[in-house]
């Protein structure tokens, strides 16, 4: 289904809000593909989300499902202290600190029930039997995968296709062992040394996720064999996404480096430097989704002041590079870019 559109472009599923249904209908009807982010929704607002594509768009789309992981057992208390410090200074309260799995199996419920055409998958593999009931009911499955034993995994579990992210990616890293390892990076691969290590594991069609803002990016993800590119930054500054006022503006002005922390969630994620992520980062322990829910009041806070130095500023590396403008027209821009990027590669090699 995602093969068959007739732009090779997908909408990344952005959780957080960022992923609205009109985001992801735009970028449909521009010839496209969108994700709603499942992550963090409550059931009734992902059904909401779910029927509002619907009545905005009859072109199909997919929805993204945070598999869950172990629950951490650390004490979390010196962390805390340093979120409490925090919460103070923003006048709020911590967070509970608490372990759920997301109402991960009342979302496949519901997604299997409203027929959602594509199912991603993020943080972990599907166990097979949930692949095998969302084939009977006519759903693709999409697993996110940055390793090649990752995708062997996934192809072993009935996966249709896989999202191939690189480190370039911005928000959290896919990865199913959420280790010190991966903290500390482990051996992360850029997207197209991913697409070529986990073309040579598994036979399955790849979506090629991390980095990819302009045309070229895409037209070098396609000659390198993916199916279609994943874009998430690109889409940041687009009219249709719900991303907050203040990341905006820090996306415009280009200024920032980027890191990736375990800052504000326990899991590790690329987004603009800042305070929080400067000063928490090397403390923040393995313990998802714990930390995100700690942190969560301060993110907020910090939002509705305009502070930018304790938000969760997530983005890829080459964020700089995204524009602003209707999501179709982003969609539109960078296939025009990538035609005319693949028609100059075509000269060179004569």
């Amino acid at each position: 289904m995602i093969e068959q559109r007739s732009a090779p472009v997908i909408a990344a599923p952005m959780a957080g809000g960022v992923s609205t249904p009109e985001l992801v209908a735009a970028v449909g009807g521009a010839g496209g593909f969108g994700f709603l982010a499942a992550g963090y929704l409550a059931e009734d607002d992902l059904t909401g989300q779910i029927r509002r594509v619907r009545e905005l768009s009859a072109e199909p789309f997919g929805v993204n499902l945070f598999v869950p992981g172990p629950r951490c057992e650390d004490d979390l208390a010196d962390y805390r202290a340093r979120v409490e410090a925090e919460a103070a200074r923003h006048g709020v309260q911590a967070g509970s600190g608490h372990w759920d799995d997301d109402h991960y199996q009342a979302k496949v419920e519901l997604v299997i029930a409203e027929r959602v055409p594509v199912v991603s998958f993020t943080f972990g593999c599907p166990e097979p039997s949930t692949v095998g009931r969302l084939h009977e009911a006519g759903i693709e499955v999409v697993c996110t995968v940055t390793t090649p034993e990752e995708a062997r995994r996934a192809a072993a579990a009935g996966a249709d296709l896989l999202s191939v992210q690189g480190s370039e990616a911005g928000g959290h890293r896919a990865v199913f062992e959420d280790d010190e390892e991966s903290a500390a990076g482990g051996e992360l691969f850029g997207v197209l040394g991913a697409l070529r290590v986990i073309a040579g594991a598994v036979d399955l069609p790849l979506i090629a996720a991390g980095g990819i803002v302009s045309g070229a990016d895409l037209a070098a993800v396609l000659a390198a064999g993916a199916v279609a590119g994943q874009l998430g930054t690109a889409f940041l500054r687009s009219d249709e996404a719900g991303t907050a006022p203040t990341q905006r503006a820090e996306l415009a002005a280009g200024t920032r480096d980027t890191a990736i922390t375990r800052a504000f969630s326990g899991r590790p994620a690329r987004g603009l430097v800042n305070r929080f992520l400067r000063e928490h980062g090397p403390h923040a322990p393995a313990a998802y989704p714990q930390l995100h829910h700690l942190t969560k009041p301060v993110r907020g806070a910090a939002g509705r002041a305009g502070d930018p130095e304790a938000m969760s500023l997530w983005a890829g590396q080459t964020y700089a590079q995204a524009t602003s403008g209707p999501a179709a027209e982003v969609v539109r821009s960078v296939v025009e870019q990538a035609r005319a990027a693949l028609a100059a590669a075509r000269d060179r090699l004569g």
